[in-house]
């Protein structure tokens, strides 16, 4: 049999309900999530890396305007944008992350060149925007004024297994409304809001990242799996009730297993998300 391929993304979980969200603007957020993943789908499909595929989904939301990421992130106390990102190979374990990035467009694809071009995992602030810069990446001022949209998002994440067998997870966010200036929440820390292993699954989480971080979600789920055993449902599951939900945490999480089963857990009441499994079958939905 053919190695299977699959793809999922999501763009946030949180208060999302039928009442508060128009429909012709669910309509258009479920075209754009359900057109994402068809590309996606398709670059998998023609034998490009999961790595890649990943990198190319996350920055398709991170353009959309109207999604807490890129060009739709939500400013700090001071007003301003700070953007954060990773991404991760699961073939070798490989990541790179950014945090608090003001000037590039694109910081999911900051993240990959930090994994690609430096020593180095994380870089933060003014030295990744200053990489940004040396490595000719499009800024955020240098981009076309996307129309105003009074109704951002969450978080945008993509998880994908490619026909080598190889996992990739990735994530981006502009983090909560409001926050501090300098604050990092889960979506760049590798084993908090993204992980990808080969064998074993690929994560992106979205919610509230502080929780996220304290209970080490994505990696506690990979551990069930490596150490107990666990069913990807079951560890998923597992890890919200065990570690995050005691906390008080609220969030979502995709994964792609490497059979390319796709997994959606959410404890809010919706979650932006699609995919297309092993199967070929396509799942686009907001609400539970």
């Amino acid at each position: 049999m053919a190695q299977p391929i699959a793809i999922a993304i999501h763009g946030g979980a949180g208060n999302i309900r039928p009442e508060n969200l128009p429909p012709e603007k669910a309509q258009k957020v479920e075209a754009y999530l359900r057109s994402v993943v068809e590309e996606a789908y398709t670059l998998l499909q023609q034998g490009r890396m999961a790595l890649e595929v990943v990198e190319i989904a996350v920055r398709r939301l991170e353009d959309a305007g109207f999604f807490n990421a890129g060009a739709g992130a939500v400013p700090n106390a001071r007003g301003e944008v700070e953007l954060d990102a990773a991404i991760m190979d699961g073939h070798n374990r490989r990541a790179g992350a950014v945090a608090a990035v003001k000037k590039v467009r694109n910081p999911i694809t900051l993240a990959r060149l930090v994994m690609e071009r430096t020593p180095h995992v994380l870089i933060v602030g003014q030295g990744a925007d200053s990489l940004a810069q040396a490595w000719e990446l499009p800024l955020r001022n240098e981009a076309a004024p996307l129309p105003e949209v009074p109704w951002s998002y969450g978080t945008v994440g993509a998880v994908a297994l490619d026909k080598y067998g190889n996992l990739a997870a990735a994530t981006s966010t502009g983090g909560i409304t409001g926050k501090m200036a300098g604050r990092v929440g889960d979506s760049p820390l590798i084993g908090a809001g993204t992980y990808a292993e080969n064998g074993l699954i690929a994560l992106s989480a979205t919610g509230q990242g502080e929780y996220f971080i304290r209970s080490v979600l994505a990696y506690d789920i990979a551990a069930r799996l490596r150490y107990q055993g666990s069913s990807p449902s079951q560890a998923i599951q597992e890890a919200f009730r065990d570690r995050l939900e005691p906390l008080g945490g609220q969030g979502g999480i995709i994964a792609v297993t490497p059979t390319g089963e796709v997994l959606f857990h959410f404890n809010t009441p919706g979650m932006y998300r699609a995919s297309k499994d092993a199967r070929g079958q396509l799942t686009v939905g907001i609400f539970r």
